[in-house]
């Protein structure tokens, strides 16, 4: 099991479990953090069939560690022209895409704040169940930068525009409750609930058809860029593959039988 400093892993049984873990900063996700996050991710992809994400604490993560900037690998000599999209283009960008892109169903729990490029990766869950007394903030206006981590595009096809524009201009706190109302997460759960409730829909997907579900969260992503023509194409190249697992067979089986589904994952 590999050894990380901001953030912590456990499994419990075919869930994964992946929290920020440094309370000292809330949680902020640094260029260290992100890179033991995406590490974290990939060893999640190899041996779970859901994923959760999480923050330990009192908070889901404070955004970039600005604190900590020197911290983390040398990407640019100090007398360079600043270039503040190098972090992003090494460490932040493949991360999201890894979560984009990992084989089966991602959850996140929001706990506190969610700010900045934590706000981005909390939305980059496929299900976001957040604690009522968590908050969504795109922060970066309050330093002269931009949203970033992929909020533009995920909070344009998640709330519009005209609602993205509030985030991102007024850089104000959402509440767990809004955040709802707008369609921003699934679900508004008692703070003491959270994990629990995160619990209860990674064992229905981890116990689900594994092919099927990473299939349909993959088209739905597409489906955010792709014309319609394109999305059915998508769901018809897609149907096929699902209908060759075995989950397939066995879920018309036991539909047949009038019995519950025995998902293995196959």
């Amino acid at each position: 099991m590999a050894r990380y400093e901001k953030i912590s892993y456990e499994r419990d049984g075919d869930i994964a479990i992946i929290s920020f873990d440094d309370d000292k900063t809330l949680n902020a996700c640094g260029v260290d953090t992100a890179i033991e996050l995406l590490h974290a991710f990939e060893v999640a992809a190899g041996e779970a069939r859901c994923t959760i994400l999480t923050g330990k604490g009192r908070g889901f993560c404070s955004g970039a560690n600005l604190g900590g900037m020197g911290a983390g690998p040398q990407i640019a000599h100090p007398d360079s022209v600043p270039d503040a999209g190098k972090a992003l283009d090494a460490f932040y960008n493949p991360l999201v895409t890894s979560i984009r892109n990992h084989p089966h169903p991602v959850i996140t729990a929001i706990n506190g704040a969610a700010a900045g490029v934590g706000c981005a990766i909390g939305l980059m869950g496929d299900l976001v169940i957040a604690a009522k007394s968590s908050y969504f903030l795109q922060a970066f206006r309050r330093i002269g930068l931009v949203p970033d981590g992929g909020s533009s595009y995920l909070l344009a096809r998640t709330i519009g525009r005209v609602r993205a524009m509030e985030m991102a201009l007024l850089g104000e706190k959402l509440p767990a409750a809004t955040a709802l109302e707008w369609g921003l997460v699934n679900r508004v759960v008692d703070d003491a609930d959270l994990m629990k409730t995160a619990k209860e829909f990674a064992v229905k997907l981890a116990t689900g058809p594994t092919v099927a579900l990473s299939l349909a969260r993959r088209q739905i992503w597409a489906a955010c860029d792709d014309d319609f023509g394109a999305a059915l194409h998508g769901e018809r190249m897609a149907q096929r593959a699902a209908g060759r697992t075995e989950d397939f067979r066995e879920g018309v089986t036991a539909f047949l039988q009038k019995r519950p589904a025995e998902f293995k994952g196959k």
